[in-house]
């Protein structure tokens, strides 16, 4: 058995999505400067590094991060490989996921976390595609960047986001999948409980048996 910790940490220098706020991770007190202990201040934005969109953030009124159903956060999911030339995740792109539950998409994304600044040309995924992923009954869907939709026009009114948590559909953001080859796995996703949060940054890891 191996475990993958598929998680960015989180820092000064983790890429954060355009517009949202820094991340900052910083000593409220220090044993080196005569406190009792070492104490971190943190403070960052819900969708910061690695984590996950409840149906609240993009639809009033629905579930919000600490309602999530923790069945869909584990259990078995598949890695789906996207190849490098790939801008836009289409049906065609999602492979044979008949019975697959949780699909988390490897794309080019993952050679953008060897770099602090944040990539906007990066893949994501068709409102096409979405639909595909509730018709084939997915409970959780997975990328590797800061989004699963478009940072251009093709994104107004969220028609991907909407779909996905739309049908209750857990979404996972900002994971690295830099090391993990494509094929099957268990997954376990912890995220942070916020009392009505509309996300929430998590610790995630992939088990290969």
């Amino acid at each position: 058995m191996r475990i993958y910790d598929v998680t960015i940490a989180i820092g000064a220098q983790t890429p954060i999505y355009a517009g949202d706020p820094p991340a900052l991770v910083e000593s409220a007190k220090r044993l080196a400067g005569g406190d009792s202990s070492n104490v971190s201040k943190l403070a960052f934005g819900a969708h910061t590094g690695t984590h996950v969109d409840a149906p609240n953030h993009f639809i009033q009124g629905t579930r919000r991060v600490d309602q999530l159903d923790l069945n869909k956060l584990i259990g078995p999911c598949r890695v789906v490989r996207v190849a490098d030339d790939v801008q836009t995740i289409e049906p065609d792109h999602l492979g044979d996921i008949e019975g697959i539950e949780r699909v988390l998409f490897k794309t080019k994304n993952s050679a953008f976390w060897n770099e602090s600044e944040f990539h906007s040309d990066f893949a994501h995924l068709s409102p096409a595609a979405a639909d595909a992923l509730v018709s084939n009954g997915v409970k959780l869907v997975g990328i590797d960047y800061l989004s699963i939709e478009p940072q251009g026009p093709e994104k107004e009114g969220y028609p991907t986001h909407k779909t996905l948590l739309g049908a209750k559909i857990v979404i996972i953001e900002g994971l690295d999948l830099k090391d993990v080859q494509p094929g099957p796995y268990d997954l376990a996703c912890g995220a942070i409980k916020f009392e009505g949060g509309d996300g929430a940054p998590a610790r995630v890891f992939l088990i290969e048996r």
